[in-house]
């Protein structure tokens, strides 16, 4: 198996602990196809094992759970393919890492996720999908597809429709970073731990003589850690500028919100950050977004990543992708050539086209 994964079994009196790190700092522990797939067989591992009672996922080093996806990549897949067929490298790997992602929601045991550091795009789709969800001093989520014309993934049309009113698409359309606590609030995350009490959680859950509800016991192990560590706690940016994003976002359509965002004044920095990633964004992730939350509202899980799936494969295919990767991580101009200027030069046959499967026959998730 791949060193980009790293598993220690901690030897407990009542069960034991795996804890499976992220092991690519060079990248900010983000996924490549090599490291999904031998996560894939750690969880096959660990499934199997009577022994092992709850899976403990955290990223190398102080830095970072984990940046995202492997998007360098996925330029190169779509790069190398003609234009209009499907990249196939970029489409095994939103295959592979929606099915790693819908495992982890569904997985039969506990799975403690670490969210220290940087939490982004791919990031999320392992953190929140896990059980028990832990955010420190050091979190700094984000969800910042907007920035190279893709459009929040990994269940975020799932994540979106459970958040406080608008807030799902006010990070959609921005990109904003968000704290730990903010990462509570939307329901990205369970609890605030100090990043100093993770070797002394990982001691307690060794020492737990199991109940039958291993869940609770979990559960209850963080909590007294989530005690201490409560009044750490960073104030939350989306509580404190809630009233002012309800006003973005409440009056008209996606036309009056983008009008909104783009004219009107932020009251505070942290919006001013927010306007800024919103300027810098894909018009046509704008009109992705705010078709992602409404079609999703009523889907289950696997619906919503089946749709995802069409979604991402129909962004590799078109120019905006490629463009938006290559203005800030390759080329690094900052000065992406979007496809069009305005969402009001989208049709609305061509926003139909990005839900609608690209390839014949059965879709790739349907058996997961």
């Amino acid at each position: 198996m791949t060193d980009l994964i790293q598993v220690e079994i901690v030897h407990g009196s009542y069960g034991n602990i795996a804890i499976i790190t992220l092991n690519n700092p060079k990248a900010l522990n983000a996924l490549n196809l090599e490291m999904i797939d031998a996560l894939n067989e750690v969880m096959d591992a660990c499934e199997k094992d009577d022994g092992i009672k709850v899976l403990f996922l955290q990223g190398v080093g102080e830095k970072a759970f984990c940046a995202g996806g492997d998007v360098v990549g996925l330029y190169r897949s779509m790069k190398e393919t003609g234009s209009g067929n499907i990249p196939e490298n970029a489409a095994a790997f939103f295959t592979k890492e929606y099915k790693l992602d819908y495992r982890l929601h569904t997985f039969p045991k506990p799975i403690i996720s670490w969210g220290n550091g940087i939490v982004m795009g791919g990031g999320i789709g392992l953190a929140a999908a896990c059980s028990h969800r832990i955010v420190t001093e050091n979190s700094m989520y984000a969800m910042p597809e907007v920035t190279i014309g893709l459009y929040p993934d990994v269940g975020s049309s799932w994540f979106f429709n459970r958040m406080p009113k608008n807030i799902g698409m006010f990070l959609g359309l921005t990109g904003s970073r968000i704290n730990a606590s903010d990462a509570i609030f939307t329901k990205l995350a369970d609890f605030f731990v100090l990043d100093e009490f993770k070797e002394e959680l990982i001691e307690d859950l060794s020492q737990l003589n199991w109940s039958d509800d291993i869940h609770v016991d979990v559960h209850n192990a963080i909590q007294a850690h989530y005690a201490f560590s409560y009044d750490e706690a960073p104030v939350s940016n989306l509580r404190q500028n809630y009233d002012d994003i309800q006003y973005l976002f409440e009056h008209g359509g996606l036309s009056a919100i983008v009008h909104n965002l783009t004219t009107i004044e932020p009251k505070s920095q942290w919006l001013s950050f927010a306007k800024k990633g919103f300027l810098k964004g894909c018009p046509m992730t704008y009109r992705l977004v705010y078709e992602q939350i409404k079609r999703a509202k009523h889907m289950s899980l696997k619906q919503v990543f089946e749709m995802e799936l069409i979604m991402s494969t129909r962004c590799a295919m078109n120019g905006d992708l490629q463009e938006g990767i290559r203005a800030l991580l390759i080329d690094k101009d900052g000065l992406p050539n979007w496809a069009v200027d305005s969402i009001s030069d989208i049709s609305d046959l061509k926003v139909e086209e990005f839900f609608q499967p690209p390839w014949s026959g059965s879709h790739p998730l349907e058996n997961m």
